[in-house]
């Protein structure tokens, strides 16, 4: 794409890169939230939003925004881990050895850490990406961090981005109370609005060189908003492909046919993944064929499978020991035969 519109990059690259930060309303509002929060230097701000709704972009912004000489930042992506590995997260981040180290040296190098940075006058932002996949103990070590205390104030500040259902668990789970105390400012991204897909596009495009080549019509932006819901990075996906595709056919302009055609080929696409897999589960030793007219979600084909491999594995298992009975029955025909023979040859009484 970049040879025929002259474009000097990717303009909708699916790694966040905090250079194509566009403010749109629900971003402005959480940037204000966020801002306040670092303002008061303490608790816990809170972000959630859809997949693909722009979090991690906010937080690659806020990174770039923020003075390093007087905030520490570091940030993490947490999975299904427990406290003391959540503890080994934070100090690797802030470069401390964390291997095979015991949890109570790790919050004394942790505190030692936080304590020299403010010495510095530095303030320690703990930015934690996928927060929806904490455990409870480990959201329980982050908040005992967030207890670090100077002469006159809190020294560790954490940022927590999340999906929705971590949104929910904060707000409703009775083991968070103490928490969701701590919370000073929570923000929910939402999608954008219809007017907003427009500039978002136009914005990426001028950042690569774009000079009005493709060219944009309101119905593109109207069949984008349609077929993205206005996320990001469902709009960055559809887009990437237009402009492959405007590319491809030398197009000079990116129309609403073109967008709804990419959405044709991937819903095409994701039907032929969804068959595939199907295929493979079919393919597998012991398995039968699950009609997917008769199943048509992945729940219930995987349950199905589930099932097919339990009785395939009880065949297996009835047929072993149908081998074994057999030799058994044998082993006892031959040591009749046996007997009957040794009669037979010992002498009369």
């Amino acid at each position: 794409m970049q040879n025929h519109y002259g474009l000097s990059g990717r303009p909708f690259q699916l790694t966040p890169d905090p250079r194509f930060w566009f403010e749109s309303a629900t971003h402005k509002k959480a940037m204000a939230y966020l801002g306040y929060g670092l303002q008061q230097g303490e608790g816990f701000v809170v972000v959630t939003g859809e997949i693909g709704a722009g979090k991690t972009t906010l937080a690659s912004h806020l990174l770039a925004t923020v003075d390093p000489a007087r905030v520490d930042a570091i940030r993490i992506a947490s999975t299904q881990i427990g406290g003391t590995d959540a503890l080994r997260l934070v100090a690797q981040g802030f470069g401390l050895p964390n291997e095979g180290v015991e949890k109570a040296h790790l919050l004394t190098a942790i505190e030692a850490h936080v304590v020299e940075r403010a010495r510095a006058g530095q303030r320690v932002l703990l930015i934690v990406d996928e927060a929806q996949n904490l455990p409870q103990d480990s959201l329980e070590e982050l908040r005992m961090l967030s207890n670090i205390q100077g002469p006159d104030r809190a020294l560790v500040q954490m940022l927590l981005l999340g999906q929705p259902e971590f949104r929910e668990r904060l707000n409703n789970a009775p083991e968070l109370e103490q928490l969701r105390q701590r919370v000073i400012a929570a923000h929910h991204l939402t999608a954008m609005e219809p007017e907003e897909v427009g500039p978002y596009v136009l914005h990426r495009l001028g950042l690569v060189g774009w000079s009005g080549s493709p060219a944009f019509s309101q119905p593109t932006f109207a069949a984008l908003y349609r077929a993205t819901g206005g996320l990001p990075r469902k709009i960055n996906t559809v887009m990437t492909r237009a402009l492959m595709l405007g590319d491809l056919d030398a197009a000079p302009a990116i129309t609403a046919d073109m967008i709804d055609s990419v959405m044709a080929d991937m819903a095409h696409d994701a039907s032929n993944a969804d068959a595939e897999a199907a295929a493979e589960i079919a393919a597998a030793p012991g398995l039968r064929l699950v009609d997917a007219a008769a199943s048509p979600d992945g729940h219930t084909l995987d349950q199905a499978a589930r099932i097919a491999a339990l009785e395939a594995q009880v065949e297996e298992q009835g047929a072993a020991l149908r081998r074994v009975l057999g030799l058994l029955v044998e082993w006892v025909e031959a040591e009749d035969d046996q007997r009957a023979a040794d009669m037979r040859r010992a002498p009369a009484a």
